[in-house]
């Protein structure tokens, strides 16, 4: 053999080795369409494979080794079809398309069988419990019924056969199989709603396995889970039926348990950490974000991303009881309610007892709403000796102008946008970001709206509680 087809050999043998499973699927209505094999890598996806079907609907797909997990059949109009990437395993699909996955029948692959018999007969179990857990609970407490201990005991008998066999049919998987690591950790996702309104009696043990989870586990990455998994996991803790303040302690619990398993993986602690940071500030859990924020700038044993770090140190820095910096009012001030020779040029020139500072834009969603609302009860904060600096992260005068106008309070824009001085003593990343100050600039309050904030104003200043 001459050398060229010695490489030539090489590349095949190569190219064999890395596209080793195939799955070959018949739709009569996806003649001459493009479809697509998409895989999941963390919280991304990704296209494994895209080949056009034939005039009869015929495709044949390939994936290799590094794609084994979970994936779906993406169609032109983007409906999709999933199914498992297993080892050693052809796949052989028919069906009319997959807009009527009713028609789709599985001719070969033994771990997608089982995929497909579980989700057609574990939703039918979950809702039958239901079913009898409603029963249950009249049998419980309705004087017609409660005295009948035969019905009652039948119900329990009958939850207890469908849990049985629902558990049974999971033991019995083959052990080394992906849909045996698959199938408990989607019915765990799956669960949760029904846990928390219907069996909230399982609510400690469903946290629990959430918190014994790998996160760092590779079948993890791969199975399109991974979001569903923390999103689940706190949805869970907020609405367990606990005050806020329990919820809180909750959570810390479980951001401790997993910051210790990710130590191990920094590219997962790193995508896991800013994943569950987002969540955490967009369901307004901010005593827990800041909480995650703390612990891992606080952790010696590993490195965060820099942008991920710079949003994080707003807490550090900017906590409540730190001393927030003082902001020099550079750029063009807009101070309706102070003669010329008067306005403030810094924050520390402002002498009400105390300031509420906000970061925002004109081109900010939540920013007109928030500050117009400020402009409605600004007489009344006035009355209690707040005053209120917005500092603009806009880039246009004009823009700004028309935006601040209606405003009674002091603005102030040095046209940086996020290159602002104050932006990024302050470590804004997001706005609007609103902080209440004291006299001496100590942070007293970090509100997440000004309808939270004129509570505060209400509850302590208005009504004079002790604070």
């Amino acid at each position: 053999m001459n050398f060229k087809n010695f490489l030539l050999t090489l590349s095949l043998i190569i190219s064999f080795q890395a596209y080793s499973q195939t799955i070959t699927g018949t739709f009569s209505d996806l003649a001459n369409q493009q479809i697509k094999l998409v895989g999941f890598n963390g919280f991304i996806t990704y296209t494994i494979d895209s080949v056009r079907a034939n005039e009869k609907g015929n495709f044949n797909l390939k994936y290799s080794k590094n794609d084994y997990g979970m994936g779906y059949l993406m169609a032109e109009n983007g409906k999709t079809f999933i199914i498992i990437l297993a080892d050693n395993e052809t796949i052989e699909l028919e069906g009319e398309s997959l807009d009527f996955p009713e028609s789709i029948v599985i001719l070969n692959g033994k771990q997608n069988l089982l995929f497909e018999q579980y989700a057609t007969e574990h939703p039918r179990r979950e809702q039958t419990l239901s079913a009898w857990d409603y029963l249950a609970k009249i049998y419980e407490k309705d004087s017609l019924f409660t005295v009948h201990e035969i019905p009652k005991q039948t119900i329990e008998n009958e939850k207890q056969r469908i849990k049985e066999e629902d558990s049974v049919f999971l033991a019995c998987l083959p052990n080394d199989s992906y849909v045996s690591w698959y199938l408990p950790i989607r019915k765990l996702v799956s669960s949760v709603s029904v846990i928390a309104q219907y069996r909230t009696d399982e609510i400690p043990s469903t946290i629990a396995a959430f918190r014994t989870m790998d996160y760092t586990d590779y079948r993890l990455y791969k199975s399109g889970l991974l979001g569903d998994v923390i999103d689940s996991h706190f949805w869970l803790i907020e609405n367990s039926g606990h005050s806020l303040d329990s919820a809180y302690i909750e959570m810390n619990k479980s951001i401790d348990n997993l910051i210790e398993k990710l130590l191990a993986d920094e590219q997962k602690l790193n995508e896991i950490t800013e994943y569950l940071f987002k969540l955490l500030e967009k369901r307004s859990l901010f005593t827990s974000s800041e909480y995650l924020a703390l612990k891992v700038l606080n952790e010696a044993n590993c490195t965060i991303n820099n942008d991920l770090a710079a949003q994080m140190e707003n807490y550090r820095v900017m906590k409540i009881g730190n001393t927030a910096p003082d902001i020099a009012f550079n750029g063009d001030i807009f101070a309706p309610n102070y003669e010329t020779d008067n306005i403030p040029q810094s924050l520390s020139d402002i002498k009400s007892k105390y300031t509420v500072v906000i970061f925002g834009a004109s081109w900010c969603p939540a920013c007109p709403s928030e500050l117009r609302q400020i402009a409605e009860i600004y007489n009344k904060w006035k009355s209690q000796n707040i005053e209120v600096v917005f500092i603009s992260l806009d880039e246009d005068k004009d823009v700004l102008k028309n935006f601040t106008g209606i405003f009674p309070f002091i603005s102030v824009c040095n046209y940086k946008k996020w290159e602002s001085p104050a932006v990024k003593n302050y470590h804004v990343f997001a706005t609007p970001s609103i902080y209440l100050l004291d006299n001496k600039r100590e942070i007293l309050l970090r509100p997440n709206s000004i309808k939270q904030l004129d509570s505060w104003v209400e509850w302590y200043l208005v009504e004079g509680n002790s604070y």
